[in-house]
C-alpha cells in the first residue's frame, strides 16, 4: 500500500499541476489548501492506534490497520520536504528530498520484510553480549557514514554491516561534516574527495534525478 499510494498521489499532483480538466483538483475548503500530509497524519494515527488495539495480528482488522498506516506514511513522506522547510517547496528542487525519503523508506522496509534485521537480538540468548557488541559496532560504522555525507550507505548499512564498514573506511564527501572537521583546506584528502565527487558522485546524482523526475515529476525551474 505504501508504494501504491506514493505512485497514486504523485500521479494525482502531476495531473493537478497540468490542470487536467477531468481530474479533481486540490482539496481547498473555504480557499484553504489542505496538503495531503494532513490526511497522511490522520491515516497514520488511525492505523497505528488501531494496530495496537488489535489482539489478533492475523485478523483482517490488523491488515486494515497496517494498510492505513502504510497509506498515511506514504502521504506524509511525500511531503517530507514541506514539513522540514515549513514552506511549500513541493515542486522546487528542495522537494526532491521527499522523493529521496520515500525511496529510502521503501528500501529499508523491503530489507526488513525479507528478514534483514541487525537489531533483532534475544535478550535471553547466550550470545546476547556478542550480538549487542555487533549491533553497537554496526551503528558506529553507520554513524560515520552519515557524518561522511553518505546517507544511503549509512542507513542501509544499519542492515548490512559490510556496506557500513566500506563506507566508514572510504573518503568522506567534500562538503560533509567529517570533511570539514578532519580534512584541512588544500589537503590531499580534500582534493581527492572533491575529485571523486566530480568523477563518480555527480553522474550518479544526475541519473538519480532523471529517474526521480520520471517517477515524481520534474521540479520547477
Amino acid at each position: 500500500m505504501f508504494l501504491v499510494t506514493f505512485l497514486f498521489i504523485r500521479f494525482s499532483v502531476r495531473m493537478i499541476r497540468k490542470q487536467v480538466k477531468w481530474w479533481p483538483g486540490n482539496v481547498s475548503p473555504g480557499g484553504l489548501h489542505i496538503h495531503h500530509v494532513v490526511f497522511g497524519l490522520v491515516f497514520m494515527c488511525l492505523g497505528g492506534i488501531g494496530g495496537l488495539a488489535v489482539k489478533d495480528p492475523r485478523s483482517w482488522v490488523a491488515a486494515l490497520a497496517a494498510a492505513l498506516f502504510g497509506v498515511g506514511a506514504a502521504l506524509v513522506l511525500d511531503e517530507f520536504a514541506l514539513v522540514l522547510h515549513l514552506d511549500d517547496v513541493y515542486w522546487a528542487k528542495q522537494g526532491r528530498l521527499s522523493v529521496d525519503t520515500v525511496f529510502m523508506a521503501g528500501a529499508l522496509t523491503g530489507l526488513a520484510l525479507v528478514g534483514v534485521s541487525p537489531l533483532a537480538i534475544d535478550a535471553f540468548d547466550e550470545s546476547f553480549l556478542n550480538g549487542s557488541l555487533t549491533v553497537l559496532t554496526n551503528l558506529i560504522f553507520a554513524s560515520i557514514c552519515l557524518l561522511k555525507g553518505k546517507v544511503w550507505t549509512g542507513l542501509i548499512g544499519v542492515y548490512l554491516t559490510p556496506l557500513a564498514l566500506i563506507g566508514a573506511i572510504r573518503l568522506a564527501r567534500p562538503r560533509s561534516p567529517w570533511a570539514r572537521w578532519r580534512y584541512r583546506e588544500g589537503s590531499r584528502k580534500l582534493a581527492r574527495a572533491a575529485w571523486r565527487e566530480h568523477r563518480y558522485r555527480e553522474p550518479i546524482e544526475r541519473a538519480k534525478h532523471a529517474f526521480q523526475d520520471l517517477v515524481a515529476g520534474r521540479p520547477s525551474a
